[in-house]
């Protein structure tokens, strides 16, 4: 996927969409702990973070938001995280990493996934013009996750 540059690629107002730097990853990794309850990601973010796989929402200079994403999902690109910190929801970030992703996929076809249970992301996954794909069970016990896909 073509790098965001340590420039902010994205500024709204006083948001601003870059790629992540190892500078973040003390932000990243506090903002997925609130999100998850731990901080057993760290591995996984260092090493997205590494290969120019992470991008971030900055709101006044603060993380915000983060996403991971590959292209190793039958050579599609994947989003495998997109994680808004609780006090930071509602205010379009999710969206706009959606859109920012698929934008500079180098791949045309761009997949994620969410539980079942996880309504509100589905909302945003349908609102950026995503549809279902698939159901995998037995990820999350009661709780399938539903694939979604995007043509670029």
């Amino acid at each position: 996927m073509p790098a965001l540059g340590k420039k902010a690629r994205l500024g709204v107002g006083l948001m601003k969409i870059m790629t992540a730097q190892i500078t973040d990853i003390q932000s990243i990794v506090q903002i997925d702990c609130e999100v998850i309850g731990n901080s057993s990601r760290l591995d996984l973010i260092e090493n997205a973070i590494k290969q120019e796989r992470c991008i971030l929402v900055k709101e006044k200079n603060e993380v915000a938001a983060f996403s991971i994403y590959d292209t190793s999902f039958f050579e599609c690109t994947f989003i495998s995280l997109l994680i808004v910190s609780p006090a930071k929801r509602r205010k379009g970030y999710a969206s706009q990493m959606l859109n920012e992703l698929v934008r500079i996929s180098p791949t045309k076809k761009v997949f994620s996934s969410t539980n079942r249970s996880n309504e509100s992301m589905q909302k945003v996954f349908i609102a950026n013009g995503f549809v279902e794909s698939g159901i995998v069970e037995n990820l999350d016990e009661g709780d399938p996750e539903i694939i979604y896909f995007k043509a670029k």
